[in-house]
């Protein structure tokens, strides 16, 4: 099957980038652990860490500055298509993000966006029923604090 190729497509704006500095951590049928370095350089955000819930449709992220404290968790609500052949994911971000701060506040940003690309037909009705199917669950989960806590185990075996 060879090494496993992943992609991070956006809508707003729109691109589709090879995440090829990703390394892939642990990866089953139903989650994939990677360990990044950021993108594009920014003031706190220094790396961190990822974990795609493939069927649940959202990446947790622990966001980490460079002298490894936390920064914050970050939710982004995404949908993948799976190529066997060439055994590559590309992840398509529905705009939708949750954060949860070191304080465990939470803030869910960027539905401005999802108006935007609703309005302006870049997401389809099923991407959109599936962005909010997956928000609602994760929010559900977040709120309920002890599942939460599992789900940041995954990442955190391997902070």
């Amino acid at each position: 099957m060879g090494i496993t190729k992943l992609y991070r497509k956006r809508i707003i704006p729109m691109e589709c980038v090879a995440l090829t500095d990703d390394e892939i951590l642990f990866q089953d049928k139903e989650r994939i652990v990677t360990r990044w370095n950021t993108l594009k350089p920014k003031k706190d955000l220094h790396h961190g860490l990822s974990c795609y819930f493939l069927k649940e449709g959202y990446k947790v992220s622990k966001f980490m500055r460079q002298d490894g404290s936390l920064l914050y968790w970050y939710c982004d609500i995404v949908t993948h298509t799976f190529e066997p052949e060439t055994n590559t994911y590309v992840f398509t971000d529905l705009l939708a993000d949750v954060v949860i701060y070191p304080d465990n506040s939470v803030r869910v940003i960027d539905l401005d966006e999802v108006g935007t690309a609703l309005k302006d037909d870049l997401i389809t009705k099923e991407q959109s029923i599936s962005l909010l199917d997956s928000l609602s669950s994760l929010l559900n989960i977040i709120y309920n604090g002890t599942q939460f806590k599992e789900i940041q185990s995954f990442i955190e075996n391997y902070t």
